[in-house]
């Protein structure tokens, strides 16, 4: 009977992604991990078989919760405008997630999340193929914003934004 887990994967998970975002793929190690989380290295190895197969469980998990963390979002403002999405969504961060792109499966998860988006705020801009195009454009938008935001740059009012396409 194998014995019950003290340290949940989502413990392990978040730091695997804590040290993806200090240092990168070189950081993490299963000694790196072990330091953060007190597992030892053989039973990292255990659980997920490779480095990585844990990088990879963490991104996929990374991924879970973005998408559930916006199904949340477009789920509370419903009856809100595309700018009321968007400061909704403005606590998601995918930014960090860009890296994941390289594995297919990943960037499935991330186009998939990105039509998730672009849906919901198509709907809230109207029918047809110019709410559609608006949605698009607004999505990279705000993407671009919170990759320049993350480096100091301002840039513009995200709701300047939408309401040239509203």
């Amino acid at each position: 009977m194998p014995r019950t887990r003290t340290i949940p994967d989502g413990k392990v998970f978040s730091a695997v992604r804590t040290l993806l975002d200090q240092g990168g793929d070189k950081a993490v190690s299963f000694a790196t991990v072990s330091a953060a989380t007190g597992l030892a290295p053989p039973t990292l190895v255990q659980r997920y078989g490779s480095l990585d197969g844990m990088v990879r469980a963490a991104r996929l998990a990374a991924w879970q919760a973005l998408e559930t963390a916006t199904a949340a979002a477009i789920l509370a403002t419903e009856h809100k405008g595309p700018q009321g999405l968007l400061k909704a969504l403005g606590t998601v961060d995918a930014t960090a997630l860009a890296a994941d792109l390289r594995d297919p499966d990943l960037a499935q998860r991330a186009a998939a999340w990105r039509a998730m988006v672009e849906a919901a705020l198509a709907l809230r801009l109207g029918t047809g193929q110019k709410a559609r195009e608006s949605a698009a454009l607004l999505f990279a938008v705000w993407q671009g914003q919170q990759l320049w935001s993350r480096v100091g740059e301002p840039g513009f009012r995200l709701k300047d934004a939408v309401k040239r396409f509203t």
